[in-house]
C-alpha cells in the first residue's frame, strides 16, 4: 500500500465534521520508522543495556576474545552525558572515519541517575579508562573515553595488599576467580603440534627461546591447564614466570621493581605480584598532606576529583591559589585487575577508577565467535547466554 490515510470526526458548533485525510507516503514511512527505532535504540543504550566485545586477553580465561556482551547500565545507574551534540549510537569517532562524533558546543555537568546496586567486590565491571594516555592521548568527556573491562578487586576505604599474586583485602585473602591465568614458562623437547595447542585451546602464547634441543613457550594459563601439561610426556617443566625487562623472563619477588608501576615505583618499589598495601579513596575521606601522600594520590586530586586549579610542588598542594594541609575526597574510586594477571594493563599500572568513570555492570554473553577455529567451529555456541561472574 503506497498510502495510509488517518482520518478523524470531530463537533464543531454542533455538528459533525469530518478532517481531511493525511496520507503518508512510503518514504515518509520508512523515515519515521528509521527515527523511531534510532530513538528507542538511543534510550535503551542509554538507560538499560548495551552490547560490548571483547577485544582483547586481559580478562581471559573469564572472558574471551570474540565475547560479545550486554553491560546493565540500570545496574549502578546510568550516566547523564556532558557532550549532547554527539551523533546517535557513536562513541568517540563516527563509523569508520576518524571524525569526532560531538561537539563540545554546550557542555553539561554529569550525574547518574539511581540505581538498583553498587560496586561491589568481585564484579566484572566496564568503565571509562581515566589516563589520558590510554586515550589516545586525548581529552575525551568523561562518558566518551575509551572503554575498558576489568573486576573490582577493592571498592571505596579497603586497603589492598598484593603478596606473591594474591590479593588480600583489609588483611584477607580474597577468593581468586576460577579462571583466573598467569605467565608460564613451558619448556617442551620439541615444537608443540597445533593440534595440541588447539586441544588445549591454548591461542595466547609465543616461542620465547631454543636452548638446544629443546623449545621454550610463554603461556598464559590457568593453574589446572598447567599442571595438565606438566602430566605430557614431551613437555620439560612448566613454571610461573613473567618478563621482566633486561631481565628477561624471571620470577617476580619483593625486590622486583616494576618501572611503570603506580603510584610511583622510586617512593613505592612494588610489582605486579607484591603490591601496596595502598589504600582506595573514599568519597569524604580526609588525608594529610605530605610527600608521601602527594606520591599516592596527588595525580588523582589534581586530574579526577573536580578541582579547577590545583598545583603540587615540593610536598605541598595548591588549590584555588591557597595551599591545604589536608584533603578530603569528593569521589569514590575503585582497584580494578584483570583474571589473565600477568596480561592485563589495569589499576596496578595506571591507578584508580573514579566512580563517575564507571559505565555499568558486564550482565551475561549474548554471543562468542573464535577467531582462531575454522568455519564450523567458529561459534562458541555453549557461551550462549551465560552470566558473567
Amino acid at each position: 500500500m503506497p498510502y495510509v490515510s488517518f482520518q478523524k470526526d470531530v463537533k464543531y458548533r454542533g455538528k459533525l465534521h469530518t478532517l481531511p485525510e493525511v496520507k503518508k507516503s512510503i518514504t515518509q514511512e520508512w523515515a519515521d520508522a528509521i527515527i523511531f527505532a534510532v530513538v528507542a535504540a538511543t534510550l535503551i543504550r542509554w538507560l538499560i543495556m548495551e552490547a560490548y566485545t571483547i577485544p582483547t586477553p586481559s580478562m581471559e580465561n573469564s572472558l574471551l576474545v570474540g565475547d560479545f556482551l550486554f553491560v546493565s547500565k540500570f545496574h549502578y545507574g546510568t550516566r547523564t552525558t556532558t557532550t549532547p551534540l554527539q551523533v546517535p549510537l557513536t562513541h568517540q569517532k563516527i563509523w569508520f572515519t576518524d571524525l569526532p562524533s560531538y561537539v563540545e558546543w554546550i557542555k553539561l555537568p554529569q550525574y547518574r541517575l539511581p540505581g538498583i546496586t553498587h560496586v561491589k567486590r568481585n564484579d566484572v565491571v566496564v568503565f571509562n579508562v581515566p589516563p589520558r594516555e590510554l586515550n589516545e592521548y586525548k581529552d575525551y568527556p568523561v562518558d566518551l573515553k575509551t572503554n575498558y573491562i576489568k573486576r573490582c578487586v577493592a571498592i571505596p576505604g579497603d586497603t589492598l595488599r598484593i603478596i606473591d599474586r594474591q590479593v588480600y583485602i583489609n588483611g584477607k585473602a580474597e577468593e581468586n576467580p576460577p579462571l583466573m591465568q598467569y605467565s608460564y614458562l613451558v619448556v617442551a623437547n620439541n615444537d608443540i603440534s597445533e593440534r595440541i595447542l588447539k586441544k588445549y585451546k591454548i591461542y595466547d602464547y609465543e616461542i620465547v627461546g631454543r636452548p638446544g634441543d629443546g623449545v621454550v613457550y610463554q603461556m598464559f594459563l590457568t593453574e589446572e591447564l598447567a599442571q595438565e601439561l606438566k602430566k605430557l610426556n614431551f613437555v620439560r617443566e612448566v613454571k610461573i614466570a613473567t618478563h621482566n625487562g633486561s631481565e628477561g623472563f624471571s620470577t617476580r619477588t619483593e625486590k622486583t621493581v616494576e618501572p611503570n608501576i603506580f603510584p610511583d615505583s622510586k617512593t613505592f618499589p612494588w610489582n605486579g605480584d607484591f603490591f601496596g598495601p595502598l589504600v582506595i579513596p573514599a568519597k569524604g575521606m580526609t588525608i594529610p598532606i605530605n610527600e608521601k601522600t602527594l606520591a599516592t594520590y596527588g595525580s588523582t586530586i589534581k586530574l579526577y576529583d573536580h578541582n579547577d586549579d590545583v598545583k603540587l610542588d615540593s610536598g605541598k598542594l595548591v588549590i584555588d591559589g591557597k595551599e591545604v594541609t589536608e584533603y578530603t575526597f569528593k569521589q569514590n574510586y575503585y582497584f580494578m585487575m584483570g583474571d589473565n594477571r600477568h596480561n592485563s594493563l589495569d589499576s596496578r599500572y595506571w591507578g584508580f577508577v573514579p566512580e563517575d568513570h564507571i559505565v555499568g555492570k558486564a550482565f551475561f554473553i549474548w554471543l562468542s565467535i573464535d577467531r582462531n577455529a575454522d568455519f564450523i567451529h567458529k561459534i562458541r555456541w555453549s557461551r550462549f547466554f551465560r552470566i558473567i561472574e
